[in-house]
Formats: structure tokens, sequence, C-alpha cells
């Protein structure tokens, strides 16, 4: 797996991220940081990419044991360092999964 990032250049501080799957993912910083909010925040992108990992896992695992799914959300929440860089200090994930008889 792989992905290019680009910064699109002149003052802001817009990247654009095209996967080995060909799909373009936009970027954007903070306006305190030279953004202008066109697009999510990279560690935004980080949060939403782990959701959607977590998420898809427990669905094919769920299908496989032969379970109903028929639906399954996770709310994120997190916390980050107040300094650069500004990792993930913490991580919650809370799922909600729907379907019929689920065990």
């Amino acid at each position: 797996m792989d992905c290019t990032v680009r910064w699109t250049g002149g003052e802001g501080m817009t990247f654009l991220a095209e996967t080995g799957s060909n799909h373009v993912v936009a970027m954007d910083g903070a306006a305190d940081g030279g953004g202008r909010n066109p697009a999510p925040r990279p560690m935004e992108m980080v949060l939403v990419g782990t959701g959607g990992c977590a998420a898809y896992d427990v669905v094919v695992i769920l299908r496989k044991s032969g379970q109903a799914v028929t639906a399954c959300d996770v709310k994120l929440t997190s916390e980050r360092a107040e300094t650069d860089p500004k990792l993930f200090t913490k991580m919650h994930m809370h799922f909600v999964v729907r379907g019929k008889n689920l065990k």
C-alpha cells in the first residue's frame, strides 16, 4: 500500500494525497497555521482512517462468524498533546452495532 502527499504550494497549507488505488483526498491546515479550511485537517484524516479501519474489521469479523449485521457506527473521541508534534495522547472508540439476533 502506498500514497503520495503533495503540498499545493503558494501561501496556503492545502495538501492533496493520491492513494495507491488512484483516489485523491484533500487536506488543509487550520487558519492559525496558514490553512484556509476547504478540507479536513491531516490529523482528522488519521482519526477518520483509524475509525474506518476498526469499523471495517468489526463488520468483516462479525459477518465471517455468521452474524446478520445491518449497521456499524463508531464514534471516536481523542486528545492531543499541547505542543508540537501534537500526537494523539488518548483515543476512545465507541461502537454501536445493529443487526438481527446478534450474539
